[in-house]
């Protein structure tokens, strides 16, 4: 009786272990997220390449219905050159549950990081993912010329720099856009941070070389107008964001390029996740890209 208790037992054992094995829980999964995607209020593409990197991957954010000619947004994540996601919830979250619900498409982007690719070349990952948005906007309902490039921090950088320079956007095989948006970049005069006190990540971004300083320098390549751009900058931090699109916005308005700053008392973080949640800071977003685009939805 000892012997077929014990059998009965190790029999128990080896079915429990065989029921805990997660050979269904792939499928599982898969069916979960898609019964969450159906439940959505929005459709979403994820890691669509746009080049042979694993990190030149963007996701696609899109209404239900699909629309046709929308507007588009394409964000450029920050994390100092070095970080960052385009899935972090602090880039997208509130940004889609606004403009997506608006019946903007949005896109999110990865690129290229330290120290795999400095900044120019993570500019170049930017282009080329423009231009693959610009290339399949209309298969999702979108407006290729209706783009607006939008960018957090180190993305804020990237985004003026494009802006910037239209010979490394034709590079790319991508086109103008209608607007930049560049939230809370302090690096859009370079040479002048480099030569002050400053955070060791622009060290390690930008090197000692005052050349490279001024090719990855938004204001210093700034030799033609380029889209028009809204900077919106901290007043909270040190390092002078505020000052630094002044700047900027001295080097470009006499080329006729339109360049508005939009201080806000906020953090870094902060400017970046209360895009789309408060609505008196995200209502001067959308009411300057109205000004450019006339017709940029309205909020509901």
């Amino acid at each position: 009786m000892t012997r077929a208790i014990a059998r009965a037992i190790r029999a128990c054992l080896a079915v429990a272990l065989l029921l805990a094995q997660p050979i269904h829980a792939g499928p599982l999964r898969d069916r979960i997220a898609e019964r969450r995607q159906q439940a959505a209020p929005f459709e979403q593409l994820k890691d669509l390449a746009y080049g042979p990197h694993e990190r030149q991957r963007f996701d696609v954010y899109l209404p239900k219905p699909r629309p046709t000619g929308a507007p588009v947004i394409l964000l450029v994540h920050g994390g100092g050159w070095r970080h960052g996601d385009k899935a972090a919830d602090s880039v997208v979250e509130h940004k889609v549950r606004h403009w997506v619900g608006q019946g903007v498409i949005l896109v999110s982007t990865n690129y290229r990081l330290l120290p795999e690719a400095g900044p120019l070349e993570q500019a170049d990952d930017v282009a080329r993912s423009l231009a693959a948005v610009q290339q399949r906007a209309s298969e999702w309902g979108g407006d290729a010329d209706r783009v607006v490039l939008m960018g957090h921090s180190a993305g804020a950088h990237l985004v003026a720099l494009l802006g910037a320079s239209p010979e490394r956007v034709a590079a790319a095989g991508a086109r103008p856009w209608a607007a930049t948006v560049s939230l809370d970049s302090a690096a859009l005069d370079l040479p002048a941070i480099m030569q002050r006190p400053h955070l060791r990540l622009y060290d390690q971004a930008f090197g000692d070389n005052p050349a490279h300083w001024r090719a990855a320098s938004p204001r210093h390549q700034q030799r033609t107008a380029g889209p028009p751009l809204l900077a919106v900058c901290s007043t909270e931090r040190r390092d002078g964001p505020c000052p630094n699109a002044e700047a900027f916005a001295a080097t470009a308005r006499p080329l006729g390029m339109r360049v508005e700053i939009l201080p806000q008392a906020r953090s870094h973080r902060e400017i970046n996740v209360d895009l789309g949640r408060d609505a008196a800071y995200t209502g001067a977003v959308d009411a300057f890209l109205r000004s450019v685009e006339a017709r940029w939805p309205m909020a509901r």
